[in-house]
């Protein structure tokens, strides 16, 4: 957009702004719901209706978004040489396809998180998070991200993919590891250590899915693997290896992050802990608002394949584009008064947390059960929770599309 049209002071490439959008967010909902940011060229979409029409029109808004350009495309290439030269390099599947190409891994993952399958590990996860409890309730305090917040999603992730709950480290090693491009501008140095880190799990994998094929378990892996039917192509190693650094990105860090700002809005906001403390029926109602107020993914990128016009603003073709979902669901014409968090609103069921039409995200049901069994524990082994100590300021660590947060003091009654 024109900077005559859009008089944006701010800049989104500022640490503070990314950490707490919502003033930059505020003045984009009410000026210009497209935006161009002038440091990157990339162009932001804010407004609900308009973010919603983006997710559900592939054919304009593709998710096979190319690589960037300059130093940051040559980091790309040395990081895919040297995955696919000692172990396998990413191949496109769920997130960077489009329909019908998308459509086949789609089938195949849906199998694999059912609801049936969620609900029988609903008591997994009950366990997992008071066990995790029993570990810090008698001191009456803790570090919440390392003590809970990054052990539960990474405990329940890393049985699931057949790993002893003693090697979560490593696991966390892995996972940091294949976030790190996405995350932020790698130096050489940098990208040799993070690939070598990704085919160390890659050959772990491998091992992994070689043993599921002959005897198959109760695990991710093995549903992974036998996902086909009869007259179907198995998933190949390759596919096999995308799909589990999908998972393992897209389903460690966002519940981590969710857990971590439930907590940090009940602290917030005392009025509603109390009331969800008083009336625990409530519990679903507060994770959808949760997730609506701090949504962990707050944005993701497409490319556009033609011009296209967005809320009166035309974004040329072969454009990337973040849809940010954080923004649409702070817009004032889909939620009343989107700066209040309440647990009692009844117009949070549009929020776009977890994106929308084909690439909803697959382990919301499994996302969904692991904020409700913790908040459960949570609550009922407490009688009230605040912060040690105040968070940081910034409060996240710089990201164009996650809110990672370092650490957070608690202490409990």
């Amino acid at each position: 957009m024109e900077s005559h049209k859009c008089p944006v002071t701010t800049s989104f490439m500022d640490h503070k702004v990314q950490s707490e959008p919502w003033e930059f967010i505020a003045d984009l909902h009410e000026r210009c719901p497209v935006h161009q940011v002038p440091e990157t060229g990339i162009w932001l979409i804010v407004d609900h209706e308009a973010s919603k029409e983006a997710l559900l029109s592939p054919e304009i808004f593709s998710n096979q978004v190319r690589a960037a350009s300059g130093h940051q495309a040559e980091m790309h290439k040395l990081h895919q040489q040297i995955l696919s030269e000692e172990g396998w390099g990413h191949v496109m599947t769920l997130q960077r396809t489009d329909p019908p190409v998308h459509t086949r891994y789609r089938k195949l993952v849906n199998r694999v998180f059912t609801p049936r399958r969620v609900a029988e590990m609903a008591p997994n996860i009950d366990e997992i998070a008071n066990d995790l409890i029993d570990g810090f309730i008698d001191s009456g305090e803790c570090e919440f991200m390392s003590e809970f917040a990054l052990l539960l999603p990474g405990t329940i992730i890393t049985e699931q993919l057949g790993l002893d709950r003693s090697q979560i480290s490593t696991f966390k090693k892995w996972a940091d590891a294949m976030l790190a491009p996405a995350m932020r501008l790698l130096t050489e140095e940098e990208v040799r250590e993070v690939a070598h880190s990704e085919l160390e799990a890659q050959k772990h994998f491998d091992e992994i899915f070689e043993k599921r094929r002959k005897n198959p378990e109760e695990d991710l892996m093995s549903a992974l693997v036998h996902s086909h039917q009869e007259g179907e192509e198995p998933l190949t190693n390759a596919e096999l290896q995308n799909l589990m650094h999908q998972l393992i990105t897209g389903g460690f860090e966002t519940t981590t992050s969710a857990l971590a700002h439930g907590v940090w809005l009940l602290i917030e906001y005392p009025d509603q802990q109390k009331l969800l403390r008083s009336n625990p029926e409530l519990i679903e109602k507060f994770v959808e608002e949760a997730l609506r107020f701090w949504s962990p993914v707050q944005g993701l990128a497409r490319m556009t394949t033609q011009d296209t016009e967005v809320c009166g603003t035309t974004i040329p073709e072969g454009s990337v584009v973040s849809v940010r979902y954080g923004a649409a669901n702070r817009d004032p014409k889909e939620f009343e008064n989107p700066e209040v968090f309440d647990i009692n609103r009844e117009d949070n069921g549009s929020h776009l947390a977890f994106g929308l039409g084909a690439h909803f995200c697959p382990g919301a049901s499994l996302a969904r059960q692991q904020l409700k069994s913790a908040f459960t524990a949570l609550l009922e082994r407490t009688e009230w929770f605040e912060f040690a100590k105040p968070l940081p300021d910034p409060a996240h660590e710089p990201s164009f599309f996650l809110l990672p947060i370092e650490e957070m003091h608690l202490k409990f009654t």
